[in-house]
């Protein structure tokens, strides 16, 4: 049996977020909890429940909401390549998203996401250079505009990220740990450099991982 529990801080506000999941046999059974399912006494507010066979189905059930979303996952071989795809559908909203992704070599990858009815769609490549900096230009062709992200792994825990939307013209930056010594944590500032005061939002997330 496995837990986690992530607290988020912002300037105004902050907020948890537990789950606890447990295996039986190949198959993951998951639930999620946030502060709002204990803040007046246990309740069904903020609860989600999900059964999860690694790399073939996720199912997620929203409590509150009594909303099902279903995922399917598989992959093919296209010229001796891997295809990774994955099939998305919300039952609340009937939305249907169908995503993609082409893997070259451990360097070149190639994604692409669709939402159906919509002409909602991503282009994205990744690139990764010397196993440590990732660049991935992205294409959004509903809004005809670029996204850019470039990150860099640092003594092998740590991550820095800089994101860059075209479109919004929003700044990102962050410094990201995954360490079973040192723990788990991510701060991220973000700056609209459309607007006219520019006062960054800034964000901090810390995980702790339990086994039991």
């Amino acid at each position: 049996m496995k837990a986690s529990l992530k607290g988020r801080y912002e300037l105004d506000k902050s907020s948890a977020a537990a789950t606890l999941a447990v295996g039986a046999g190949d198959v993951k059974l998951r639930a999620s909890m946030t502060e709002a399912t204990f803040a007046k006494g246990p309740s069904l507010s903020g609860l989600a429940l999900a059964v999860e066979k690694p790399g073939f189905f996720i199912i997620d059930y929203n409590v509150p909401k009594k909303d099902f979303r279903f995922q399917f996952m598989n992959t093919v071989r296209v010229a001796e390549k891997p295809l990774n795809l994955t099939y998305i559908h919300s039952r609340g909203d009937s939305r249907t998203i169908l995503d993609g992704n082409l893997v070259f070599d451990s360097a070149n990858k190639v994604s692409a996401n669709y939402m159906l009815g919509t002409g909602n769609c991503k282009l994205k490549y990744t690139y990764v250079h010397g196993g440590v900096a990732t660049f991935e230009p992205c294409y959004d062709l509903a809004k005809n505009s670029w996204d850019f992200a470039a990150s860099r792994k640092v003594y092998d825990d740590d991550v820095f990220k800089a994101t860059y939307q075209t479109s919004s013209k929003l700044l990102g930056l962050e410094w990201a740990r995954n360490s079973k010594v040192n723990g788990n944590f991510k701060i991220s500032a973000s700056l609209n450099l459309a607007e006219e005061l520019k006062i960054p939002k800034l964000v901090a997330e810390t995980t702790w991982n339990f086994e039991m």
